[in-house]
């Protein structure tokens, strides 16, 4: 039987998540949700979905879905996930997740009973994070999972986009309490969920944050030092200020630097690797033997994530993995508020910035 997906929120994010449900077989669009009808109408018109709701309860009830996709406004998706979680269903959330560690927390322990080894029963909750899973990073990580690349000793994280003031004038964006912060947790957040794919769990983080250009409650620009466990550092950027858009993270290991440079999506064209003096042949031969073919994208993450359900697994990225790059995002703000290094400790249950990303303050740099 396919497997029946339901969509809450019915804006521009939704059709591509629609679009990327129509092209696999296995799986069928059962119902969709949103408090306007003037979206969602037109939205189950062209997408043929039968049940069109303006109720979360309704849609959970007359579609039935095994699997419900949240594309809302951060600020309401741990509700919306917790709701559906209580009723039996699956969640994918378009990122970022919530707007804290303890929402993602609280969703997390609020999925099925656990399983031994660690896994859990459904219904279960995760993150849409594509660009894990184009051919590139998946590439990437087998290598250096391999040996062949070496210690990782150096990475460069940057996303440099431009967005104008109009941008954040609609009423949800550039806040802490509706999206959770700026460009760092907005759209850096996909470039460091790929950074920390690839590097693990971080250990200290020293940043700044300024609202150069743009009028907003958060920030328009954020820098940071990344120290990881591994002992690799990494240099991040994340910009709305930036004319020639760029997205482009690079890691440099012993024997080789892996590169990719692309805006909002990259294919195997866009990924580059450059072996060190003597280690060609082996470097090479790594490379080209692991997988290609695959476009970092939500259709991507979807065929995984129903690989996942058909078998009874927990889907691709499960909150411990959403968590590690979320914390990261936490610290980058930690450290700039507080104008110190910052570790896991200090985004701790209880310290104030687990609770929020500002931790409940104005931002120094305003």
């Amino acid at each position: 039987m396919p497997v029946r997906i339901a969509i809450v929120g019915t804006g521009n994010i939704a059709r591509t998540h629609a679009r990327a449900v129509a092209g696999i077989p296995s799986a069928t669009l059962a119902g969709a949700m949103d408090v306007d009808s003037s979206r969602l109408d037109p939205f189950c018109e062209e997408y043929g979905v039968a049940e069109g709701c303006r109720d979360l309860g309704d849609l959970l009830s007359r579609a039935r879905p095994d699997l419900v996709h949240i594309c809302t406004p951060p600020a309401t998706h741990y509700a919306a996930a917790l709701e559906c979680l209580n009723a039996g269903a699956s969640v994918l959330v378009e990122k970022p997740p919530v707007i804290s560690l303890r929402e993602l927390d609280g969703l997390a322990a609020a999925q099925g009973p656990s399983r031994p080894g660690g896994t859990r029963e459904p219904p279960w909750f995760a993150t849409v994070f594509q660009h894990r899973f184009g051919s590139g990073q998946r590439r990437l990580k087998a290598v250096a999972d391999s040996g062949a690349l070496g210690r990782p000793l150096v990475a460069v994280c940057h996303t440099t986009w431009f967005r104008d003031q109009a941008y954040f004038d609609v009423p949800w964006r550039g806040g802490w309490d509706n999206e959770g912060g700026g460009p760092t947790m907005g759209h850096g957040i996909h470039q460091m969920d790929m950074l920390a794919d690839v590097l693990g769990d971080w250990t200290e983080v020293s940043a700044l944050a300024r609202t150069s250009a743009r009028v907003m409650a958060t920030e328009d620009l954020s820098l940071a030092h990344v120290s990881f466990a591994n002992g690799a550092v990494a240099s991040v950027v994340n910009s709305v200020l930036s004319p020639r858009e760029e997205t482009y993270l690079r890691f440099d290991y012993e024997y080789a630097t892996v590169e990719v440079t692309h805006l909002y999506g990259y294919a195997d064209a866009d990924w580059r690797i450059t072996p060190a003096k003597g280690h060609s042949g082996e470097v090479q031969a790594a490379w080209d033997d692991a997988e290609y073919g695959t476009k970092s994208g939500h259709a991507a993450q979807f065929a995984h994530v129903l690989d996942a359900l058909r078998d009874g697994r927990q889907p691709p990225v499960a909150p411990g993995e959403a968590r590690r790059t979320m914390s990261l995002v936490a610290g980058i703000y930690a450290s700039a508020f507080t104008r110190r290094p910052v570790t896991p400790d200090d985004l701790a249950p209880g310290t104030p910035f687990y609770g929020a990303m500002n931790g409940g303050k104005t931002a120094p740099w305003q």
